[in-house]
């Protein structure tokens, strides 16, 4: 969090107020402040605090303008007293676009609007700030309704968290913000929060190591697939996802609401897996000791087919036939020559990864099908989590099991079904070959050989990697390893998307997917 400070940010500084923009329609509030003046209040503190948030998608560009979809108060912000406030905003950020960026409408923007991103805040408000929260500061409005107060980031605040697990328990409406809740899910009271400090691009809090709620910071109309898709899985019988006990969501704005317009998802409750440990994490354990983890691959294997054969009977499959699939490695062959352009390792191998799409195409051509169907979309080691039969709480912890890691009593969970949160959300929930999950999870286990030191960590991400597909292949029938030219396709266009970031954010890492791309460059079937 930043420190308590009122200077402008150094990451970011703009060379004038970022504009406010009025929005097209009053925005919905159930705030005795208004909507009159607090945004224009907040701007010059959401400018500087903004950009230093984790989860702020729109690093390196500046801010330009905010405009307000809704401001709704959960708590009342008293002028007076020791009691703090508690306000839920929906804000556009308005930034210039990356060159050639194709942007995905946040807050669903009525026809014409520029495009902008769409945050979820959570903001505490009070006379006075306690010292354990000085470092939750966001500033002190001059001006506005909130004149003077502390405002500051609510979900550090244990009582204001607690009162979002109240909100959850007790469904309701409350002007925008929709509260629902599984009929069957029991959440108890005063269950102690804690926020999680590694979330990346949302925020997580557990409560009394029973339940865990994400918080969606980008947001956009639509169901988010973290809540369509365990829900969906939830009511197939499927145990291998944590079942969601309640989310909240927020009606469209105003000047985008019709027949067709859907709400978007703010949050989503779901049991906390107790006593349980990320795959990434335990990899790098069984690397440390020089121990094989290929038994653990195969049971994950059969975790990750399980879980794909229950999105298939829960939602609807497509096929894809020659349009569908010359698009597909169209694309792919797309994002090669943007890569390439900004990271010139892969020049030598662009000839060998662009003959592994045409390839994919070929067989098109050549009238080969696949079906497509709702996958994980991001899936990897640290997706998945391994708890102990009995040592753990919440859907996953316990229940119908297939005997996996060979009697050893654990059992694998695949958790975050948000998808990559960068790209648009539609785009997120569309139909995909579930090879793309495979593909994903075999890149993972490709860096967790490298990052932990293997003598000879291409022998055993080998060995790693063939345990998946064959435990993969035992639950569903189908061998990923059997149809070369949509694996080879799906894992170069992983490993190409991970040299570019690499490149940019970690060059010291840059080694390890060109491994993958000398490797698969060479692979052709």
């Amino acid at each position: 969090m930043p420190e308590a400070s009122f200077s402008r940010g150094a990451q970011h500084p703009p060379t004038a107020v970022p504009r406010v923009d009025p929005p097209p329609s009053a925005p919905r509030a159930t705030t005795a402040a208004g909507p009159a003046g607090l945004l224009a209040s907040l701007a010059p503190l959401l400018a500087e605090w903004l950009p230093r948030q984790r989860w702020f998608a729109g690093k390196g560009r500046p801010i330009t303008g905010f405009s307000l979809v809704s401001a709704t108060e959960l708590l009342p912000c008293a002028t007076t007293g020791t009691t703090p406030g508690l306000l839920h905003l929906l804000i556009r950020a308005q930034q210039p676009e990356p060159p050639g960026h194709r942007h995905g409408s946040g807050c669903g923007h009525p026809r014409g609007a520029a495009a902008s991103d769409c945050y979820q805040l959570l903001l505490g408000v009070r006379p006075t700030l306690p010292p354990r929260l000085a470092p939750a500061l966001i500033g002190r409005p001059a001006g506005g309704p909130l004149d003077g107060r502390a405002v500051y980031e609510a979900l550090l605040d244990p009582r204001l968290a607690t009162l979002l697990l109240e909100r959850l328990r007790m469904p309701g409406t409350l002007g925008p913000l929709r509260f629902l809740r599984e009929p069957s899910a029991a959440i108890p009271q005063a269950l102690a929060p804690r926020l999680l400090t590694a979330e990346q691009s949302n925020s997580s809090v557990i409560y009394g190591d029973t339940f865990i709620l994400k918080l969606f910071r980008r947001v956009s109309p639509g169901t988010n697939p973290d809540l369509e898709l365990p829900l969906a899985l939830a009511r197939t019988g499927c145990t291998r996802v944590p079942a969601p006990a309640a989310w909240f969501e927020a009606a469209p704005p105003a000047e985008v609401a019709g027949p067709r317009s859907d709400p978007f998802t703010l949050g989503v409750l779901q049991p906390y897996l107790a006593g349980s440990t990320d795959g990434w994490q335990l990899a790098l354990d069984a690397l440390a000791a020089r121990g094989d983890f290929t038994e653990e691959a195969r049971a994950l294997g059969q975790a990750t087919a399980e879980v794909h054969l229950a999105m298939a009977r829960a939602l609807p499959t497509t096929v894809l036939r020659r349009p569908q699939i010359e698009h597909l490695a169209a694309a792919m062959s797309e994002r090669l020559d943007s890569a390439a352009a900004a990271v010139p390792a892969l020049h030598p191998y662009r000839a060998a990864l662009h003959a592994a799409y045409e390839d994919l195409a070929a067989l098109g051509r050549a009238g080969r099908t696949w079906t497509a169907q709702r996958i994980h979309g991001d899936l990897h080691l640290g997706q998945v989590l391994r708890t102990v039969q009995g040592g753990g709480t919440g859907a996953g912890a316990s229940g119908a099991g297939s005997g996996e890691g060979g009697g050893t009593g654990v059992r694998w969970s695949l958790i975050d079904f948000e998808g990559e949160p960068s790209r648009p959300l539609a785009e997120r929930r569309r139909p995909q070959p579930p090879v793309r999950d495979i593909a994903g999870m075999l890149r993972s286990f490709d860096y967790a050989a490298a990052v932990g030191g293997h003598d000879s960590p291409q022998d055993w991400a080998g060995r790693t990697r063939a345990a998946y597909c064959a435990g993969y292949a035992e639950a569903s029938g189908a061998d990923p390893r059997d149809e070369p030219e949509l694996l080879r396709a799906h894992e170069t266009d992983k490993a190409v998307y991970e040299v570019v970031y690499e490149a940019r954010h970690r060059p010291e890492w840059l080694p390890v997917p060109m491994s993958a791309i000398r490797r698969l460059a060479a692979a052709r079937p």
